[in-house]
Order: structure tokens, then sequence, then C-alpha cells
């Protein structure tokens, strides 16, 4: 498949800048992948669109403070956004500068950390903290939050709050898993009273996801790797609702990554590793029947993996459909639920 096949015109100012003023008050699009169907709701509709047996599935990383802002010995200016912490005083790191950094170079972030380049693996450097024994405290007290780079204001204490899930817990992702952005502990709570199991996995986004796809024929495309675990925990609750003729409904595209990872086997099995899947249509779905997601971006990899669960043709009705009914489009925008095409 082609690129271009992937692609939709969006008006600029459908572009969400800021979430809606209460986590729930979004609108929900609901798209029946079988028949094409489309129906707005609101989102706390969600509570009519699931049964007792059901299982919903959350993305429970927590977003770490990322980005630093500093400069080169030389006293050219840097940016730093770090995508994996590795150890207690080292990361994986983005480097933005107008000369690349070189192996033992130093740069000093936010006014007060020493920083050593280590070594340049493909787009990314290894960083060595001075005097610090963890990153993630390090991070939590002079980075700011990495939000999305359509988000145009400057992260401030409201996106603290909101440009993270009411359930984080898993330090380690550099971008929120924006579905789950929508439920608070009231809404949870109604759905776990109505009888809907609520479990959770771990999927750390990495900074790739907004990376453009540069190929013409997607086949040639390489996904960025991340962090993932599923616990047993969740497998046996994916299990005993497969037993009561209930739905697996994943909260988020990573959630559903993981869940597939883990289930690529034929079996949905305990885990933890890296993943690197790439779902495009063709992609044989063994775990998941439904998927509640935000809109994304043209051209990109989480738009084709919605393409594969939906079915294309569905995807672009229901896009199209979307941007002539003005709907909020990204990170802090609206949401999709999808029934799996057959």
């Amino acid at each position: 498949m082609r690129l271009d096949d992937f692609d939709y015109e969006l008006p600029q100012e459908l572009i969400a800048q800021t979430p809606a003023a209460e986590r729930g008050a979004s609108r929900l699009l609901h798209l029946d992948g079988v028949s094409g169907a489309i129906s707005e709701r609101a989102f706390r509709d969600i509570v009519e669109l699931v049964v007792p047996g059901d299982v919903m599935v959350f993305n429970d990383t927590r977003v770490i403070k990322a980005r630093l802002s500093g400069q080169k010995a030389s006293g050219g200016k840097v940016e730093v956004l770090v995508e994996r912490v590795l150890a207690g005083d080292q990361a994986l790191a983005q480097v933005r500068a107008s000369h690349a950094p070189r192996e033992g170079a130093e740069l000093v972030l936010a006014d007060a950390v020493r920083v050593t380049v280590l070594e340049r693996r493909g787009g990314f450097y290894t960083l060595r903290f001075a005097n610090c024994s963890d990153v993630y405290a390090l991070l939590e007290r002079y980075g700011s939050v990495p939000l999305p780079p359509y988000i145009a204001h400057a992260p401030d204490m409201f996106d603290e709050t909101r440009y993270q899930t009411v359930y984080a817990r898993e330090p380690g992702a550099v971008a929120a898993p924006t579905a789950g952005l929508h439920f608070d502990e009231a809404l949870l709570d109604v759905l776990k009273r109505r009888g809907v199991a609520v479990t959770h996995v771990t999927l750390h986004v990495g900074a790739g996801t907004f990376q453009p796809v540069r190929v013409t024929d997607i086949s040639e495309h390489r996904m960025h790797s991340e962090w993932y675990h599923v616990p047993q925990a969740t497998v046996d609750a994916v299990a005993a609702a497969r037993a009561q003729g209930g739905r697996v409904l994943a909260v988020g595209t990573t959630s559903l990554r993981a869940l597939e990872t883990a289930g690529a086997g034929g079996t949905l099995r305990a885990g933890r590793g890296d993943t690197n899947l790439f779902i495009v249509p063709g992609f044989v779905f063994r775990v998941v029947d439904r998927l509640l997601t935000n809109f994304h971006l043209p051209k990109s990899t989480l738009l084709m993996l919605v393409s594969a669960f939906a079915g294309i043709d569905n995807i672009r009705s229901a896009y199209r459909h979307a941007v002539e009914q003005r709907y909020r489009f990204f990170s802090y925008g609206d949401a999709m639920l999808i029934e799996r095409a057959s």
C-alpha cells in the first residue's frame, strides 16, 4: 500500500490546542467496522455501549517531564527529549542542536544539569547525567511536559494535570495514551458498577509516535521500539470476559498494540519486552474486538492501524464525517469507538 492511501484534508483550526473543560466532556463518534454505520454520541455515553462481562484494557503508563533545554559547552542552544531511561544516571534521548553533538561532548541543561554524550544510536543519543542516581526525579524537577509538536502553546500547570490519565502509575512515556485522557474517576466507577472489568497494560509511548512516515511504500517503514508489559491479571481478565461472551475493548492504540503483541502466537500470554509491531490493513487481530481512540494525523502509522481495524473505506468515511461535523482532532480532541471489521 502507498502512503498517500492514508491522507486526508484537515483544517488547521480542528486541531485541539486544549482539552475539553472537563474529562468526559468530549464528543464520541461510534463506528461499526462491519456495516460502516456511524452514530454520534457524548463521550460519557460509553457506559451505554458496554455490557456486563466486557473488559476494558487501559494503558497505565505515566508521562514523564521529558523535555529539557540548555546549551553545549560551546554556547550553542540544545533541546533534549528523553526517550527512555536506561539506568540510574543514563537515558536515551533525541538532541536538537544546530550541529549534532559529538561523543564526549558536554551539555548543561536547565542551567543546572550537566550531561555527557556517551554515544549516538541512529537518531538517538545515550546521555549520562552527572551526580544523578534517579533520572526520573531529575526530570520531574527540571523538565517540562513534552506536548506534541502540533500543540502550539508552552506547557503549563494545567497541561501537567490534563496531559496525564487519572490512572497513570508507571513512569516512562514521553507522550500520553490519549484515549485515556477522557476518563475521570467517577466514570471509571460507573463502568465498574455496571459489571465491566477494568484492567491494565503498560506501554511506554515513545517520541517516535510523532515521527512522520518517510517512505512511499509503507511496507518499507520500520516502527520505533517501545517497552510494554502485559501482566497475568490482564490475561486472566481477558480470558474471563471471553468465557462470559464478553468483548475486549482496548482503550487506545497503545493498549491494542501491547495486547496484540502479547497475543501474536495465537494465545494471549503475560510478558514484557520491546515491541515494534506495525499494524496495517491485512493484519489479523487475535485479541481486541473494540477500540477506543482519538483521531489521528494524516499519513501516520496510527491512521494505518485504525484503517486495519475498521477497514480503509470506513475510516475514510468516518474521518470525512468528523471533519464536516467539526470534531476536534489529535491528543486533546474528541474520541472514536470502533467495532472491529469482520
